[in-house]
Parts: structure tokens; C-alpha cells; sequence
């Protein structure tokens, strides 16, 4: 009888242990993670939550319930980003790259993306999935997501390859074919030009990476369209990209209206560019100090997008441009000590899982930044960690903490 009770308290023990150890994949990071980009990353959810709290106070005036709920749903999505981050920092491996695994989490990436297809679009774009009732509902885009998978197929199928293809097409057919369809299902399914095009240029970015031979000519192709697309871009963007972009018959008129805002952005200033107008005064209003926290006038006038995509035409107003260089500074620090490691770690693979989440980061930051400010057309596209939204700020923590994973696994063994 002595006996059973020993072996049951060493099994309850033993129980103990491992529910312990499987706690601390959830909430602690693991040993040689970069204390320098957690640090930014904690910083910038709780700079994120405040701030949307802030924004969202001009959008339902009097709306306490609406305000209490944006507040507490982006503290729940900041909380379960934070335990998914550190799940995928203790957990993931490059290994499941090679895995028969890893084509099934392409396929369940399609599977999500088609399903937003049965929900009510916003603004056009089928790209959300929806639970609960209007203006107290929980949204979630799988796009978003998409964009660490597509990040991951070019490193599962281009990097650190040793065997010898006939030519480049045959090496990047598959990851080629897996990302197009990705985009295409963003693009034309959805109608989500922002995610189609963040996509498209963390997976061409990624594709630079590799220094298979068979790469190279892929890559030069890669790049002298790129340069081609900045030319053409700018063409667009000046006084005599107007006439072409009117006849671009392929673009909505709110997206043609876009272009046209972001190249004169007085022409219509009670119309399509009244939004921007509006943020372009903010900036103007906010100084270096700002009106103070909270005080922001241009969220209680019709704002619609005070806490998504305009969010910083509010933290400026209100935190000054020494606000918007702290967030700045949160922001540089993790693209360039993601930039550090991948220099230092020899993996292909694990290089482009580092760039292509800070090409991830400074992607959104172009975009937004400039569709706010009026130096490119406004793409929806947000501020990572800082506008409202669960998926943007999940999404996002996911990809630091497989950076993380990579980060503690190879700094201390490839480079010592």
C-alpha cells in the first residue's frame, strides 16, 4: 500500500514537471533569444494598446461599450500574440521546413483564404472571417498569416539547397506556383490589393537571398524589374502620370482616386482627399511635443480610420514627433538587429526567415507611413503593432518569434 502511494506521488510529480514545461513554451522565451527586439516587440504592444484606445474614442462619441471593446479585443489579441510568440520561439524548428508537413500548412493557408469568400465584405475586399454581431464583432485575415507562409516557402524550397537543376525554373517552379496562387487568391478573390502586394514583395525580396547558382539569373530578372517598377512608379506619382492612370480601366475609381489624392492632394480637398487632408493638419497640429495624450481634435471630426490606417496622424497630433521617432526607434531596433543576426547566421533558410520579417516590418512601414503623409496612394495597409487589429499584431508576433527560434538556435551554435 506504501508502494502506490509513493508511485503515485511520483507520477503526480512527474505530471507536475511536465505540465511546468509545457507552461514555459507558452510564456517564457528561450535562452539566447534577442533581449533587444522582445524588448521592442513588449514596448511597442502596450505603445499599440494605448494608442488605439486613444484613436477609438472619436470614432462612436459616447460609445463607452464600443471603446470599452476595441480596448479589451486588442488586449486580447496583444496577449495571445505574445503566447503565440513565444510558442513558435520554443517550438519551431527549420527542420519542419523539410517536412511532409509543411505542404499541408500551404493548403490550410489556401483553405482560410478561400473561406473569407463567404463573409460580408468591408470596402469592397472579402478578406476578413467575422464572428459576433456589426460593431461588436471579432475579425480575423488570414492574409495576413499568408504573408509569414509565403516567407516560409521560399526558404523551405531555395535555401540551403545543394542538389543540381538543369536551370532556375525547375529549382523555383514550386515555391513560384505556391506564392502566385496566394496572390491571386488575395488579389482577384478577395480584392486586397495592400496584402496581394506586401506578399508579392517579402517573397520576391526573399528570393534574392539564396546563392544557389541557378538562382542568379532568377535574381537579376528580379531586380532590373524592380528598378523598372520605381521608374514606373514615380511616372505614375507625377503630373503627367495622370492621364495614364485614368485609363487604367483594370483599377476601381476609389482606387484610381487613391493615385490622384496622394498627387495633389488640395485637388479635391472636401472629396477623395479629405481623409488625408486631415492627417496631413494632424501632423501639422501635433509639433514636436504634441497636443498632448488623449487631445487629439481631428478624431472627433470624420475620421473613419482614426485607429487603423490614419492611427498615426493621431499619435503625432498627440505625441508629437518625438512620439513618432520613439516609435520609430522601436521599430529600427528590431529591423536592424533581425539584419544583424541573419548577416552573422550561415543558413540560407534561417537567413530568410530574419529578412523577410523585417522586410515584413519596413514594408508596412513605407506604405503606411507614406499613404498617410501623401507620398504613395493609401493601401490599407497597417501600422504594425500600433493600428487596431488582432491579425496584423498576431501575425507579426508569430513571425518574430519563429525569428527568435532561429536566432537562439544558430547564434550560439553556428557562430561560436
Amino acid at each position: 500500500m506504501q508502494g502506490m502511494t509513493t508511485v503515485s506521488k511520483k507520477n503526480t510529480q512527474a505530471e507536475s514537471v511536465t505540465l511546468l514545461a509545457r507552461m514555459k513554451k507558452w510564456l517564457i522565451m528561450p535562452s539566447g533569444f534577442d533581449g533587444w527586439i522582445h524588448f521592442a516587440i513588449m514596448a511597442l504592444a502596450v505603445f499599440g494598446t494605448i494608442m488605439v484606445g486613444s484613436a477609438t474614442m472619436g470614432i462612436k462619441t459616447g460609445n463607452s461599450l464600443y471603446l470599452a471593446f476595441t480596448i479589451v479585443k486588442q488586449i486580447v489579441f496583444a496577449t495571445g500574440g505574445y503566447l503565440m510568440m513565444t510558442r513558435f520561439a520554443n517550438g519551431f524548428s527549420l527542420d519542419f521546413l523539410k517536412s511532409k508537413s509543411f505542404p499541408s500548412l500551404i493548403f490550410a493557408t489556401y483553405g482560410a483564404l478561400l473561406l473569407c469568400l463567404a463573409f460580408a465584405p468591408t470596402g469592397d475586399a472579402h478578406a476578413w472571417l467575422r464572428v459576433g454581431f456589426a460593431g461588436m464583432e471579432v475579425t480575423l485575415q488570414p492574409s495576413e498569416f499568408a504573408k509569414i507562409v509565403a516567407m516560409l516557402t521560399v526558404a523551405a524550397y531555395c535555401g540551403d539547397v545543394k542538389a543540381k537543376y538543369k536551370n532556375w525554373w525547375q529549382m523555383c517552379a514550386r515555391p513560384i506556383g505556391f506564392t502566385a496562387f496566394m496572390v491571386f487568391i488575395v488579389l482577384v478573390a478577395q480584392s486586397d490589393f495592400g496584402s496581394a502586394m506586401v506578399i508579392f514583395l517579402i517573397t520576391c525580396i526573399c528570393f534574392l537571398i539564396p546563392e544557389h547558382p541557378n538562382m542568379r539569373r532568377f535574381q537579376i530578372v528580379l531586380k532590373v524589374l524592380f528598378w523598372i517598377s520605381v521608374v514606373f512608379a514615380v511616372y505614375l506619382l507625377s503630373p503627367a502620370g495622370e492621364h495614364l492612370i485614368q485609363g487604367f480601366d483594370f483599377l476601381a475609381d476609389y482606387q484610381k482616386d487613391r493615385f490622384l489624392s496622394a498627387m495633389n492632394p488640395f485637388a479635391d480637398r472636401y472629396g477623395n482627399s479629405y481623409q488625408l487632408i486631415n492627417g496631413l493638419i494632424s501632423f501639422a497640429t501635433g509639433g514636436w511635443l504634441g497636443t498632448g495624450y488623449g487631445s487629439s481634435v481631428r478624431k472627433y471630426t470624420n475620421f473613419p480610420a482614426a485607429n487603423t490606417d490614419y492611427i498615426l496622424a493621431i499619435l503625432v497630433e498627440e505625441l508629437g514627433y518625438v512620439g513618432f521617432l520613439g516609435l520609430m526607434l522601436l521599430y529600427c531596433i528590431i529591423i536592424f538587429r533581425l539584419f544583424r543576426h541573419a548577416i552573422r547566421i550561415k543558413s540560407e533558410r534561417a537567413k530568410i526567415i530574419l529578412i523577410g520579417t523585417a522586410m515584413y516590418l519596413l514594408i508596412h512601414m513605407f506604405f503606411n507611413i507614406g499613404g498617410v503623409t501623401g507620398l504613395v496612394p493609401l493601401t490599407g495597409i497597417p501600422l504594425l503593432m500600433i493600428s487596431a487589429g488582432g491579425s496584423s499584431t498576431m501575425s507579426f508576433m508569430v513571425a518574430v518569434g519563429i525569428s527568435q527560434a532561429v536566432i537562439a538556435r544558430y547564434e550560439g551554435k553556428e557562430n561560436r
